[in-house]
């Protein structure tokens, strides 16, 4: 396992800084993983880089609020941004180099390449609900592949439909990158551990707890030998309903392209996302490999 480094990261401003510093990395033989976020850093993310750090020599990580997956009606402007917290969690992991860049070094003026996600991991669920939401994500981080060159890139499976997208991303693009998907971690509550939880008042965490505990009830069912997707997906949207959360969707799918399946099946995934007051969050179960997502008080 390589050692760990424990001084504060470099800091990291343009691609070009970034691509310097991997291409050094690399040059020196050293394996170069790169952990995607847009800071405002929690145990999730903790988890993702500390991964990042066992199986690599150098690692980066990115903090970035990309405007280019919001849309015109979503959080950009309050997503929570902390960065002195963030770079002192990134020093006490261990990271070598954190890549801060601005806005307009992402996006200078006369940008005019895109990427369209297509077929129906681009058009349903999550991509219905934020149109050119996974565009935005595919072009920030192709940018980033392509600056940053890693052996290994880090994402969390809470966010699964994204975790497809970069997983053909990575591979239609011919980038070279492994891309390792790492588990959901929760709270004690059972709640998906998410930057966007310090939305919830303290009575809204409390109703939030209705995620997990809808996702435990369908894995319940489908360990009890329930195969019929739908009667999945009703246990949990009722789940929810039940609880006052405004449900948006709820699926059963498969892993790789996102498709509903009829059949449940291992691997195959339950994704959800629901509101409560003014936060929406999502969450997922993959049935068959996880445990059932219930914490104390749920």
């Amino acid at each position: 396992m390589p050692t760990p480094s424990t001084d504060t990261p470099e800091l990291l401003s343009t691609p070009d800084d970034l691509r310097r510093w991997s291409t050094a990395s690399r040059t020196a033989g050293r394996s170069v993983g790169m952990v995607p976020t847009m800071g405002a850093l929690h145990a999730g993310h903790r988890a993702l880089i500390d991964r990042a750090v066992a199986d690599n020599d150098r690692v980066v990580v990115s903090i970035f609020v990309n405007p280019a997956q919001f849309g015109p009606t979503e959080d950009f402007a309050r997503y929570p941004r902390n960065m002195d917290a963030d770079l002192a969690m990134l020093a006490a992991a261990g990271v070598h180099a954190a890549f801060v860049p601005t806005v307009e070094t992402m996006y200078p003026a006369g940008l005019v390449t895109g990427l369209d996600i297509a077929g129906p991991l681009g058009a349903r669920l999550e991509g219905a609900s934020r149109p050119g939401h996974f565009n935005g994500v595919a072009l920030v981080v192709t940018k980033l592949l392509v600056a940053g060159i890693p052996d290994r890139a880090y994402f969390g499976q809470k966010d699964a439909q994204q975790c497809a997208v970069v997983c053909h991303l990575a591979r239609d693009l011919d980038t070279g990158v492994e891309i390792v998907v790492c588990p959901t971690v929760r709270d004690t509550d059972g709640l998906a551990v998410s930057s966007r939880n310090v939305y919830l008042s303290p009575e809204e965490r409390v109703q939030a707890r209705a995620i997990p505990s809808s996702l435990a009830e369908a894995m319940g069912r489908y360990e009890a030998g329930e195969r019929d997707a739908t009667a999945l997906a009703t246990t949990v949207r009722s789940h929810l309903a039940n609880a006052g959360l405004d449900v948006d969707y709820v699926a059963v799918v498969r892993a790789d392209d996102f498709t509903e399946v009829e059949k449940a099946a291992p691997t195959n995934q339950i994704v959800l996302a629901a509101r409560i007051g003014n936060t929406r969050l999502i969450d997922v179960v993959r049935l068959g490999v996880d445990t059932a997502p219930v914490g104390r008080g749920v």
